[in-house]
């Protein structure tokens, strides 16, 4: 009788314990959803009488403007990132060594900052085309002037020089993993190597492409400082230019409702161009794709090939940011307002850093170990937010933020008879969840590549000796998955620490982060004031870089993903078994 009794009081104490992990997993997933229903219902506000004013001048340019953009700067990515992922797999040259992590340092420039260095760089009266005209024989611009940077073909250059690594990254993923028997097969029936790549190695490839190329897609949706500088009026400034220049909320949420839909539509396509991409593997552990050696002119055009978008995208704008940084240093010495500018990014950097890593292992543990539909969907949607532009993440988040501002106001004014203004939103607290929404997928991506390497059985073991799920948690997962943790963080850190449109819609007044201060100065011509600042950026954003080179030297694909494209990665290694 007394076991009879045990037993349902057993599953009914399992259940609560269960819903310990669940029910914070819905509320973060529902968080994540809430920027959108917000956005939702302050798209129906009004501005009925703005529409055919923006129908007729303002949307239709900037929607051409956004779709020219994405495919050039989509054709310039896959272009770059599976010509230079393919070659340093496959051949072995003198500097192929450097060229595997040295492709992913454009990852460290953020497109404001490659805009801000090439405007000055690229200037008609600069020191490029100044030098060119003297060796030319020209004496002034009206004579002799490079293509003016500032325009869409610019513009889809930079932004492809920064962007390819994420298609590199997912591509090179794919040509390690693939077994290396599939090539010498092909190579046995009298392939050329060329053939191989087009017959073989690219058909495998293209989950890992069409994944590379929709992230790249989705920064370039969420661009705003470049486009700006650049000259291009994306679907991103219009929402910007609609909300600060002419104050109308609802026809900027009408527009950003647009861009979620362009969003809707890049996943759609991504995953349409991965239908029925699967591939079976050998059973056994695939061997890595053997090289082939390549001397002469044949391996100093595959390094230059590669060198270039490295070069262009990496070293030009990091020294001409050195350069500029040391003038402004010996003439002006350090402003006073950059270390309030490092304390304010690193604050709101570090506090949404904790929440999406709390969250992340909060949504990834209870993924683990309460599968189901329920909780898997928690884990997808938790990740949404990564595909959500920043503008269009502020906008929404700023309804909701600013009615519990007001609630909070009032009643601190009846209870304690204090006034404490707009507590969240004047204090940088709606930054930090604006940056913990748009990068929960970080946390929860790479915690859960962390999680997919502790083999069950350490589970079962620990629940056997008399582990809670709380126990498993804290003995066994959370000491396994630290190096997974480490890295989510970091990346999730820098990230925070380089997002410009939710800053610059979210902050407080003279509330400075170091982009926002970079966008300000640029804004005014002034290049020489944000040098600095944009060199400290780009300085940080190395530290990703270290990071995920760590993939290319043989760590599991999963990681590959761990910036924001964790669950993305996982799809494409997927795909390729």
């Amino acid at each position: 009788m007394s076991a009879t009794i045990s037993n349902p009081m057993r599953t009914v104490s399992r259940r609560l314990l269960g819903l310990r992990w669940r029910l914070p997993a819905f509320a973060i997933a529902a968080f994540v959803c809430l920027p959108v229903a917000a956005l939702t219902l302050t798209a129906f506000e009004g501005s009925v009488g703005l529409w055919p004013h923006m129908i007729r001048y303002v949307l239709p340019a900037a929607l051409r403007d956004t779709l020219v953009l994405l495919v050039g700067v989509g054709v310039l990515t896959t272009l770059i990132g599976t010509t230079t992922a393919w070659i340093v797999t496959a051949y072995d040259f003198p500097g192929r060594r450097f060229l595997e992590w040295g492709l992913l340092l454009p990852l460290a420039v953020p497109t404001y900052i490659i805009a801000y260095a090439y405007l000055d760089i690229m200037h008609p009266v600069g020191s490029v085309q100044g030098v060119l005209r003297y060796l030319l024989g020209y004496s002034s611009p009206r004579e002799f002037r490079l293509p003016d940077i500032r325009s869409m073909g610019g513009c889809i250059l930079l932004l492809g020089l920064v962007l390819y690594p994420y298609v590199y990254l997912t591509t090179r993923s794919m040509f390690l993993t693939q077994a290396a028997s599939l090539v010498e097969v092909s190579r046995t029936l009298g392939s050329r190597r060329r053939d191989v790549f087009w017959r073989v190695a690219l058909p495998l490839a293209r989950p890992a492409i069409a994944v590379g190329v929709s992230l790249a897609l989705m920064e370039t949706l969420n661009d705003i400082g470049a486009s700006e500088f650049l000259g291009v009026k994306t679907l991103t400034v219009s929402v910007y230019t609609t909300w600060i220049s002419r104050s109308d909320m609802p026809g900027a949420a009408q527009i950003s409702l647009a861009m979620l839909f362009l969003v809707v539509g890049l996943v759609l396509i991504e995953r349409h161009a991965r239908r029925n991409q699967r591939y079976t593997a050998a059973a056994q552990r695939p061997r890595a794709m053997g090289t082939f050696r390549l001397t002469g002119y044949r391996a100093a055009g595959a390094f230059a090939v590669c060198i270039v978008p490295v070069a262009l995208g990496f070293v030009v704008p990091a020294v001409y940011l050195g350069v500029e940084a040391y003038k402004r240093y010996r003439f002006a010495g350090l402003s006073e307002r950059l270390l309030g500018e490092v304390v304010n990014t690193v604050t709101v950097a570090t506090a949404a850093t904790a929440i999406v890593l709390l969250c992340g292992l909060v949504v990834a543990y209870a993924a683990r170990t309460y599968p189901g539909r329920a909780t898997a969907t928690a884990a997808r949607i938790s990740t949404l937010g990564y595909a959500i532009p920043g503008t269009v993440l502020a906008l929404g988040l700023l309804m909701p933020i600013g009615a519990l501002d007001r609630m909070l106001a009032t009643g601190a004014e009846r209870i304690f008879g204090v006034s404490i203004g707009l507590l969240l939103l004047g204090s940088g607290t709606a930054i930090v969840l604006a940056y913990s929404a748009r990068f929960m997928a970080i946390a929860t991506g790479g915690i859960e590549a962390g999680f997919s390497r502790i083999s069950p059985s350490l589970d079962h073991a620990a629940r056997m000796l008399g582990q809670t799920s709380s126990g498993v948690f804290r003995k066994v997962h959370l000491p396994l998955s630290k190096p997974a943790l480490v890295s989510a963080g970091l990346l999730a850190f820098v990230d925070c620490m380089k997002e410009l449109p939710a800053t610059l819609l979210l902050r407080p007044l003279n509330f400075e982060t170091l982009a926002t201060h970079l966008y300000g100065e640029a804004a005014r011509g002034t290049y020489e004031e944000a040098s600095i600042a944009a060199l400290l950026i780009v300085v940080i954003g190395i530290l990703p870089v270290a990071v995920l080179s760590r993939v290319g030297r043989g760590d599991r694909p999963e990681t590959v993903g761990d910036r924001g494209q964790a669950a993305a990665g996982r799809e494409v290694s997927n795909a390729g078994e």
